[in-house]
């Protein structure tokens, strides 16, 4: 086998191994629906106390990537990856022994720093295993394709052991057991070699300097895209069942108010639907974003998205019951192709710190977007419908903005650089 040829082999592996790490944190992060269903009755919490599980998983990845997204750009992808990956696999081990909810909140920060850790490393490892920017978008959106599959087992699987009487603390021992394969293949694999550039060797890299990214227009710009996108796309899975239910306060009335069977198993699986087809419009957005405009597709995306929130609202739940589903196909590339552009507008040396700015960005838009659904909602009676006029107004402004984005092409010249400087 050639040089050349081994070194295929071993790019290969790398993705591989990314694709992978996305899929098993997806299966904690999204089954926090399931989860708080079994909190709430074992630990006898309240829903604002319950909501602490997303709330504060969010908040690690938020600290994590401000604070520690530098890390992959000091010390390698490798070695952070391991690191992230480490603490990840104890947090999700440590679930076996607690026996009080303020212990299970503990894990659940440290697994959110843990996640943020290795995520940042493993985007700006993208970075270091694609020859082109167009590439680098393609494995974005394949890295999220897997974490789209990791969403739909984990839930299923959540409710699976719960039907067969099994604790829902043992997905997170799942979770650690398919980890620490991770790290055994991750300490096995041999990673691209890592070089930080002259200026970032002069002049390191630490928390001051991710924290000048915030000055840079390209990192805000990507960052502030994916806030309004995250808050727009978690109004789905947290607050979609509240909107599609007919009487919240009767079993057999949840979905009287559709008619035929088939209405009433939609609304009973609309999330999962709507994260089968998020999952599919990724594996899909691995090709379009190699035969078409990136700033097209996601001007015409967000605004599909945006016709689907507002037909929902105008055409109630009836209409809602089919369209906001169908957002996860527009939503689907999306968020891949935010990390992929805002990374790709900086050197490699630095995609560990811009990563960790999108990501901060990103975890707050999760934890702030259904927030604030839930406060203009409970202002309102608890009328869902109010909330998601608070999600409409952030689907519209994010069009606006890839509308603009589509029309004037800000980061062409930037990309072009990056292309001729960085990529083979």
């Amino acid at each position: 086998m050639t040089n050349t040829q081994t070194n295929n082999r071993n790019l290969s592996l790398v993705r591989w191994l990314t694709y992978l790490m996305f899929m098993m944190f997806a299966m904690t992060s999204d089954s926090v629906g399931e989860i708080i269903k079994e909190v709430k009755r074992e630990f006898d919490v309240s829903n604002t106390e319950a909501s602490l599980m997303h709330t504060l998983f969010m908040v690690g990845i938020a600290f994590s990537g401000l604070f520690l997204g530098f890390l992959a750009d000091k010390f390698g992808r490798k070695n952070t990856i391991i690191l992230g990956l480490s603490l990840f696999a104890i947090s999700c081990y440590l679930f076996l022994v607690g026996t009080s909810f303020a212990f299970i909140l503990g894990l659940i920060t440290l697994s959110g720093i843990a996640v943020g850790i290795f995520k940042t490393a493993a985007l700006a490892l993208i970075g270091d295993i694609s020859t082109s920017t167009k590439q680098h978008t393609g494995t974005m959106n394949g890295a999220e394709a897997f974490f789209g599959v990791g969403a739909i087992i984990g839930p299923l699987l959540v409710a699976w052991l719960v039907r067969e009487g099994v604790d829902w603390k043992w997905l997170y021992v799942i979770a650690g057991g398919l980890c620490t394969l991770l790290i055994a293949m991750a300490y096995k694999v041999n990673y691209p070699e890592f070089k930080a550039s002259e200026n970032t060797a002069k002049k390191g890299s630490n928390f001051v300097s991710s924290l000048k990214l915030l000055k840079n227009p390209y990192s805000m710009g990507f960052s502030i895209g994916a806030f309004l996108y995250v808050a727009a796309e978690s109004a789905i899975y947290v607050w979609m069942p509240s909107y599609l239910v007919c009487d919240a306060s009767s079993i057999k009335d949840t979905f009287a108010c559709y008619t035929t069977d088939g209405q009433q198993m939609l609304a009973m699986y609309a999330v999962s639907v709507f994260f089968s087809l998020r999952a599919a419009g990724r594996f899909v957005g691995i090709w379009m974003m190699q035969h078409f405009n990136w700033a097209l597709v996601l001007m015409l995306f967000s605004g599909a998205i945006l016709v689907c929130f507002a037909g929902g609202l105008v055409g109630g739940r009836e209409v809602a019951l089919y369209l906001f589903p169908l957002t996860g196909i527009f939503m689907s590339v999306i968020y891949p192709t935010f990390n992929s552009k805002g990374i790709s507008c900086f050197p490699k040396a630095e995609h560990g710190s811009v990563a960790g700015i999108i990501l901060f960005f990103t975890a707050a838009g999760a934890a702030a977007g259904p927030l604030i659904m839930g406060i203009v909602s409970d202002a309102y009676d608890g009328e869902a419908k109010y909330g998601f006029m608070v999600a409409t107004g952030f689907a519209a402004v994010l069009f606006a903005g890839l509308l603009y984005n589509y029309l004037f092409n800000p980061t062409e010249a930037r990309l072009a650089e990056i292309e001729k400087t960085e990529y083979l």
